[in-house]
């Protein structure tokens, strides 16, 4: 290991309860990572919209209004309403809230992208303090330790519906973080995703 000073925060932390997120604020930890249940029947129905059918967002809102935004996108796309609907809409809301409150934030960058490309493949350090991300269709999020030439040697990917919470360039933390991430490539496979990307506007 190098000088304190040349050393960076890589590790990542996973549990299949919600309050792992709060396990950002240890030290050295660069990402924690709810690895958490979506019924079949919530997965499936998402896997099944045409790609048409999936809401996009990008707003600036607080937090307790986040629902009402998301469920304004659906209706945009003319997603029918219903359980489903009503699942993803308040699982969105709730997601929101448990940010804002490790995050210790009262607004927030909230974006639902639809993704048919490869944007963001390769390996990067997103220029926040943290990022949540949360892709609810698709290939997930893929992770691991930077390395000089920027691809990590070891690789690890979230599942769908799992949420990942990473320290970003601007942590106030401890170390540097040495931990990158990125959007695994599609282009050619015929695959939208639907991911949910939050960030802190201002803090609480």
């Amino acid at each position: 290991m190098g000088a304190a000073m040349q050393q960076t925060a890589a590790t990542f932390l996973s549990d299949n309860v919600p309050e792992v997120l709060e396990r950002i604020h240890a030290r050295g930890c660069a990402a924690a990572i709810w690895e958490r249940h979506v019924s079949a029947a919530a997965q499936g129905w998402l896997d099944r919209l045409q790609p048409g059918q999936l809401p996009a967002l990008r707003t600036e809102i607080p937090v307790h209004a986040v629902r009402d935004a998301v469920e304004a996108a659906c209706t945009r796309v003319e997603l029918p309403g219903g359980a489903d609907r009503g699942w993803l809409c308040p699982d969105i809301q709730s997601l929101a809230m448990r940010f804002a409150e490790v995050m210790g934030a009262r607004r927030v960058a909230l974006r639902l992208d639809v993704v048919r490309d490869d944007a963001c493949r390769k390996f990067h350090l997103d220029n926040v303090p943290a990022r949540l991300l949360c892709t609810y269709r698709g290939a997930g999020t893929e992770y691991g330790k930077a390395c000089n030439d920027g691809e990590p040697e070891q690789i690890n990917r979230m599942k769908s519906g799992w949420v990942g919470l990473f320290r970003g360039a601007a942590w106030f933390g401890d170390a540097p973080c040495g931990l990158t991430h990125r959007s695994r490539p599609i282009a050619g496979r015929g695959e939208t995703r639907l991911l949910l990307v939050i960030d802190a506007v201002e803090p609480g």
